[in-house]
């Protein structure tokens, strides 16, 4: 990332957030919020999960008090998935995305992707607009934390997305564009992206796919988060043996990358839809895993270091979204022996997340995992964006027939086919898939790509950046000087 000072247009960002009430947290208090000044905590008591309130720059961290008002911080938030429904004897747990502002832990990534911009004068809120283009939550975070921090913003998804999407970005970003298509039709989006670029000026575009801030910001906050929960669910004989994740923007798989230095046995799965098998066989096609990205592999994907490529049946995923949030369903994993206080949780779990599940346990299974053996995975967002989707089937009975159908046919039957584990060659192979999309579409270096691939400090390269950064939000928060405003006001 380029953190070159940009002196002509720094002050106009200063000026701009003493304005507006701006403080940015650093890397180090989203990874650990007790280093959160004790002041932001104290009015953080009075302000909403989602509101568009600047201090809610401080709830971009997996350690939010679970509520939606008012709350503070605790340990990370996860939900383990019982045996009765992962149907394995490794121990399968999720972190869970719904306690991040806007209900998905993608207001990481865009954190991390404009404050560099930010705090180095290089993007100008009072005169530039932000770009977002995502296929589904990450323009969502985009346009919040833009809002948060009082920078104008466009997001752009694919018309076929779910309507709760469309309806809050309306309140939050000054513009929403639908491109055609679906899930999967990502090269819409940047060729619309394209079309801004020469038709607009003083626009800059976060494009996920290629922003090594999301890789960053997973790498630091979130494999730490995994790792947390691996020290506290394990014991002396407890194995971290995967991280699951689909590949999406490939930012939350980077993730796997910082638990391998801790854990070098690990295995890094990435996981996609069997109806587009980009990774699995150079395939292609349309889906209903709404917000993992398709038909190219992301600039930011650490392609060597990635061990398995799981390819989920879309069927499966909308199957088990109603079996887990409707009341026959409820009834029928009663009596498959799961509790209640499991059963209330299901609902953490969104499309994505029901996928990443999958993926989870067809790693186990292929592996025979037993009960010292820890896999881990990421809920990316909740079923408060699906209700649509969930509305759509209401005009099908659901009946306990059909309960037990989804339980044995996509729980206790899935299996292991449409598993990759990975050779050398294969690793090649997708990575090589980069060059269509980024070099030839989007104008992008080719020594870079091949850089990526045989530059062992290049990815190290990128996290080293952290520290640097966590410095340019410091002194810029000191030169904005509300901090120390506020602990002077407390302490009078």
């Amino acid at each position: 990332m380029d953190l070159t000072i940009r002196e002509d247009q720094f002050e106009a960002t200063v000026r701009r957030a003493r304005e507006r009430s701006i403080i940015i947290p650093t890397f180090e208090q989203m990874i650990d919020p007790g280093k959160i000044p004790a002041v932001i905590k104290e009015r953080l008591k009075g302000a909403g999960l989602w509101d568009v309130d600047p201090l809610n720059l401080f709830r971009v961290t997996w350690k939010n008090e679970p509520t939606e008002t008012g709350g503070g911080y605790g340990g990370v938030n996860f939900m383990e998935i019982p045996r009765e429904i992962t149907g394995v004897k490794a121990r399968i747990f999720g972190l869970v995305g719904k306690w991040f502002p806007t209900g998905a832990h993608k207001v990481g990534a865009t954190t991390a992707c404009l404050v560099p911009r930010l705090i180095t004068g290089q993007f100008n809120p009072e005169t530039m607009k932000a770009v977002w283009p995502s296929t589904g939550n990450y323009c969502r975070g985009g346009a919040y934390i833009a809002a948060l921090l009082a920078c104008e913003s466009i997001a752009i998804l694919p018309e076929e997305m779910s309507q709760e999407r469309f309806q809050w970005l309306k309140k939050v970003a000054g513009e929403v564009i639908a491109t055609p298509g679906c899930e999967s039709n990502v090269k819409e989006i940047y060729d619309k992206c394209w079309e801004l670029r020469k038709t607009r000026d003083n626009i800059t575009i976060f494009n996920q796919f290629d922003e090594f801030g999301n890789y960053l910001w997973h790498h630091e906050v979130t494999g730490r988060a995994i790792q947390e929960v691996f020290e506290q669910m394990g014991n002396s004989r407890s194995r971290l043996a995967g991280i699951a994740s689909s590949t999406g923007s490939a930012g939350t798989i980077a993730c796997g990358d910082y638990l391998k230095k801790l854990h070098p046995h690990i295995k890094i799965i990435a996981g996609e839809a069997l109806q587009c098998p980009t990774l699995l066989n150079n395939g292609f096609g349309g889906h209903r895993i709404e917000g993992i990205g398709d038909k190219h592999v992301p600039w930011i994907h650490n392609v060597r270091n990635t061990d398995f490529v799981a390819a989920i049946d879309d069927n499966a995923t909308i199957n088990l979204m109603r079996l887990f949030n409707h009341e026959v369903g409820h009834e029928y994993l009663k009596k498959q022996g799961v509790s209640q206080d499991v059963i209330s949780d299901l609902n953490l779990l969104g499309i994505s997340g029901i996928g990443n599940l999958l993926s989870a346990i067809k790693f186990a299974k292929y592996h025979e995992l037993n009960e010292d053996d820890i896999v881990a995975t990421i809920f990316t967002d909740s079923m408060e964006l699906y209700g649509s989707r969930m509305e759509e089937l209401s005009h099908i009975e659901y009946t306990e027939a059909g309960a037990a159908a989804d339980y044995h046919r996509w729980l206790m039957g899935e299996r292991i086919d449409n598993l990759l584990e990975l050779t050398y060659e294969d690793r090649k192979r997708i990575h090589n898939l980069k060059y269509y999309t980024w070099i030839e579409q989007q104008a992008s270096d080719l020594d870079e790509l091949n850089a990526q691939w045989y530059d062992r400090d290049y990815w190290d390269n990128v996290v080293a950046q952290r520290g640097d950064i966590d410095r340019l939000i410091t002194q810029f928060n000191e030169t904005v000087g509300l901090l120390s405003e506020m602990e002077a006001g407390a302490n009078a």
